[in-house]
């Protein structure tokens, strides 16, 4: 098991009690209020008092309750080393179960050989990724408050390991079938996956980092489909003999089963709920403000009534549906005009990814330093949309290398935008459920994702890829006019504003001499 040392995170020009939670009470200043409808009792301080409201000690109780730690612990502000370990966990099955999404997509004319279908049904493989979710998100959403991220995280990653082994059933030209039941045990998985980055980045990481956690637990979804782009064009070439054909797709279909396989044992074995102490202000304000008892209903409806948030979930679905729809679709626009070309269709998905991962990155890295969610949001919406535009009218001129370029540019906007989306969210929503919002943004992304894959697939067939690439840039246009409207309303920056926290210092627990540091036992 990994060893599990705690951190104290220091602030400057305060004594360290002021920037945690008492034992005996709630630390919040009364000028601050985390959400629109839900305030902090002027009695409710940073000290012992009998005085204190009988309402903040029944939510202090509830919060001792469901968090499993005692008001003691929770207030320590402190962050863990086995912060890294969890997200890179993570990261890496999500990374997996992003393969398996885009594996038929990148090379769909040989599925259509091997299988003897149409390239509609080879699309259905991708979509079904994306019709699953929208059903399963308040059901996922759900249990993550309900049971915490270590059930979801062994839950996905479970259904991401049988949904692969299925798949070496579907071996045959006849089983077409059990190939999409396969994909839709995967797609499944998805669901209990994609909402998870920015809770994982709250729960576990301090107010300095959780921008570039979310990026680095994004990243590895990022990384899952540029591998899905880059793999299958080399391990399954385009041969006519469906017997050789049957081999080289088993060879693909054993070694993402034996990956998924393993991924599954790393959760068991490294994943954990929380760690013992909160790791920002933020984080336990949350904790405090939660109520086991709350309405989930009224949790939705709040996010609803929030226009800012519908603003982002309408933007957000505009722009990661475009990319999932050329994703989906991208091996048809490049064979369209280079034919043969299967093996670079992939390295062109793979250049979009990785310069998107890139993005993510620098812009989860920048947010953490600038905390500029709205106008970074905006320039990054910008200049996808000016890439979505070169990439349209130079995809036909005949070069390859001018495609690389114009794509790599792109996808350097268009996918770095992912994590911006999630962790504006959480800063427009604190300190509502991080799973939930994160959850409405990808509802969005899949139903825009459907609407987009089918109508470009349409009209790509039926006048070309220039008219099919001009439809999805009138839509990112139409994003970038309504994120200019959304307000930038920073809650979980005002309540970690109360107390500045400066970079964190990771040291030993047993060679710490603050009188506030808590000891832990390893794990």
């Amino acid at each position: 098991m990994v060893n599990e040392d705690q951190t104290p995170e220091e602030s400057a020009g305060a004594p360290f009690q002021e920037s945690t939670l008492h034992a005996d009470g709630v630390s919040a200043h009364p000028s601050i209020s985390a959400h629109p409808s839900v305030s902090i009792h002027p009695s409710v301080t940073a000290y012992p008092s009998s005085s204190a409201h009988p309402s903040a000690l029944a939510q202090a109780s509830a919060l001792t309750e469901r968090s499993g730690s005692g008001p003691e612990e929770l207030s320590v502000i402190k962050v863990s080393k086995r912060r890294w370990v969890v997200v890179l966990v993570f990261s890496c099955y999500s990374m997996c179960n992003a393969f398996q999404w885009i594996q038929y997509g990148s090379i769909s004319n040989i599925f259509m050989h091997f299988y003897g279908v149409s390239a509609f049904a080879i699309d259905w493989l991708s979509m079904c990724y994306m019709l699953t979710y929208i059903p399963l998100l308040l059901p996922v959403a759900w249990l993550l408050e309900k049971f915490g991220l270590r059930t979801i995280a062994l839950t996905g990653s479970a259904l991401n390991c049988l949904g692969a082994w299925v798949k070496l059933g579907s071996l045959q030209p006849h089983l077409f079938p059990v190939t999409v039941l396969g994909q839709i045990i995967c797609s499944v998985a998805q669901v209990f996956i994609l909402g998870m980055p920015s809770r994982i980045a709250s729960v576990w990481f301090g107010a300095n980092e959780v921008s570039t956690a979310c990026s680095v637990a994004v990243f590895g979804n990022q990384l899952g489909i540029a591998i899905g782009f880059l793999v299958p064009p080399v391990l399954v070439p385009n041969v006519e003999d469906r017997d050789k054909l049957a081999y080289h797709i088993s060879i693909m279909f054993y070694i993402i089963g034996g990956v998924a396989t393993l991924l599954f044992v790393l959760v068991i074995i490294v994943f954990k709920e929380k760690p013992k102490h909160p790791p920002s202000r933020a984080q336990s304000l949350s904790y405090a403000l939660a109520s086991p008892d709350a309405s989930y209903l009224s949790a939705i409806v709040r996010l609803f009534k929030n226009l800012n948030f519908v603003l982002l979930v309408i933007t957000y679905g505009l722009n990661a549906g475009a990319f999932y729809a050329l994703s989906t679709l991208l091996n048809r626009m490049v064979i369209w005009h280079y034919p043969g070309e299967e093996v670079n269709a992939g390295r062109i998905g793979l250049t979009i990814v990785i310069a998107g991962m890139l993005g993510a990155m620098i812009s989860g890295i920048w947010l953490d330093r600038s905390k500029t969610y709205k106008e970074t949001t905006l320039v990054v919406y910008i200049m996808t949309l000016v890439g979505m535009v070169v990439y349209t009218f130079t995809l036909k001129l005949g070069h390859l290398w001018v495609v690389f370029i114009t794509a790599g540019t792109m996808g350097f906007f268009m996918t770095g935008y992912l994590p911006l989306g999630f962790e504006f969210a959480v800063e427009l929503t604190y300190p509502e459920s991080e799973g939930m919002s994160s959850g409405l943004l990808n509802v969005s992304a899949q139903v825009f994702g459907i609407i987009f894959t089918i109508s470009q697939g349409q009209i790509i067939d039926a006048y070309g890829t220039t008219l099919g690439n001009i439809f999805l840039c009138v839509f990112l246009t139409l994003g970038v006019a309504l994120t200019a409207f959304i307000r930038a309303d920073l809650r979980r920056q005002k309540a970690n504003k109360e107390t500045p926290e400066n970079k964190l210092q990771e040291e030993d627990s047993n060679t710490s001499k603050a009188p506030t540091t808590v000891s832990e036992e390893h794990f």
